[in-house]
């Protein structure tokens, strides 16, 4: 890997964050968060046409870069605010890297969330030594309580995203990367709130050649998009990329999108779900929805980053291991290696021995078997089966399914939506 450091280019006088505040950032934190490495990934670069770095971020004590900023801001803290205690309003990543590092420093931290938040995510931020608060049914409820709480206590709010301090230590994940990778022309960055990827590209933009910046976001939540584009697309759902689900991004950060990054993609859910599981399948490495945002985006717009040296941030790591079964049995059954197939049969002795000799002669695995007799619209005398089965990849699946059917069997797929 190099270790020289990246050229300093002039500061610029049109963004509230410039790369002299991100390189005194690094010398800041510098022994205190992990430095995370750089990889090329030749089977991701193979499949999407582009040279792909992966930047392991998740690799963090606290599996996420939010340590970079928090740590950043509670650094510059008077001594004050630090006796007083700092507070913050989260239910993800934010809390965790500021609980940890604020006690650590011997800082008070409390952090406010609301009462629907994942038992795991409490305890692992009282694990940190934070105090948790659990207030409102929304974000949106507890921010408001965390506010109320700075101003009776006398706590210093410390904000996910919108504050200079906090874009600066981000940021110090591209001074890294460039390092590592110096051939890297094109940042592929997760936007929720913004502060990320105003860091990345305070850095980026100032270096002495071009270098593109693009965020993604979840096609749920473009709420960036709509920001810089003027568009007036939805936002709200269910998303996989729980960390980048952000109604209302920062006024900071908006600014720094607005003169620093050239475009925003977006991506669906299957784009994530995908990328999730090829990350642990081909990388050996748990992200969760947010961390998988930027190699979506590659394979949702190939064309687009086509012959590029990507950088991508994998920026967090902490995704619930149901969800994360869930996804990974979900990419299973969408290659054909897992599937669900309804049978229609006469409900009559050897019937299933009949349809099983099948299976077994194509050589695939019977996982569960589900009959349907009463909830049917089939005669009295037949039944559906529904059979669960695993098989090597499509071709195989394709083959059991055609002798089904020159077996005389009725059979359907039942399929992912």
């Amino acid at each position: 890997m190099a270790t020289q450091p990246v050229p300093t280019a002039p500061a610029s006088t049109h963004v509230p964050v410039t790369l002299d505040d991100v390189l005194a950032a690094r010398a800041r934190i510098a022994g205190s968060v992990v430095r995370t490495p750089t990889l090329v990934s030749k089977t991701l670069s193979a499949m999407v046409g582009a040279t792909v770095y992966l930047k392991f971020e998740n690799l963090q004590f606290t599996a996420a870069y939010k340590e970079r900023g928090a740590l950043n801001t509670l650094l510059q803290l008077p001594v004050e605010q630090r006796e007083r205690g700092v507070i913050a309003a989260s239910a993800g990543n934010h809390a965790q890297g500021l609980a940890y590092h604020g006690i650590r420093l011997g800082i008070p931290v409390t952090i406010v969330m609301p009462r629907p938040t994942p038992t795991v995510k409490v305890m692992q931020t009282e694990g940190h030594g934070a105090t948790v608060i659990l207030e409102g049914e929304t974000f949106d409820e507890a921010y408001a309580h965390a506010r109320a709480l700075e101003a009776s206590n006398g706590y210093t709010f410390v904000h996910p995203f919108d504050d200079p301090r906090i874009v600066a230590g981000q940021g110090t994940m591209a001074l890294e990367m460039l390092e590592d990778a110096p051939g890297i022309d094109c940042f592929v960055v997760p936007i929720g709130g913004g502060g990320l990827i105003s860091g990345i590209a305070s850095v980026a933009k100032a270096q002495p050649r071009p270098i593109e910046v693009v965020g993604v976001q979840a096609e749920l939540y473009p709420s960036m998009y709509n920001r810089v584009r003027g568009a007036d697309l939805p936002i709200g759902g269910d998303t996989l990329a729980e960390g980048i689900a952000v109604k209302e991004p920062g006024g900071l950060t908006a600014q720094i999108v607005r003169a620093l990054v050239d475009d925003i993609v977006l991506v669906s859910e299957r784009n994530l779900e995908e990328s999730v599981s090829l990350l642990l399948q081909i990388e050996k490495t748990v992200v969760e929805g947010a961390g998988a945002a930027g190699l979506a985006a590659l394979l949702a717009h190939r064309e687009r980053f086509a012959g590029r040296h990507i950088g991508i941030v994998l920026c967090g790591g902490n995704i619930d291991t149901r969800l994360l079964a869930n996804v990974l049995l979900r990419d299973l059954a969408r290659s054909g290696r897992l599937a669900r197939l309804r049978i229609r049969l006469q409900d009559r002795p050897g019937a299933l021995f009949q349809v099983s000799r099948i299976f077994d002669q194509v050589g695939v695995n019977i996982l569960e078997l589900y009959h349907q007799r009463i909830f049917t619209t089939l005669p009295v005398k037949g039944l559906t089966l529904d059979v669960e089965c695993e098989t090597r990849d499509r071709a195989h699946l394709d083959r059991l399914v055609n002798a089904l059917r020159d077996a005389s069997y009725e059979v359907s797929m039942v399929e992912l939506a």
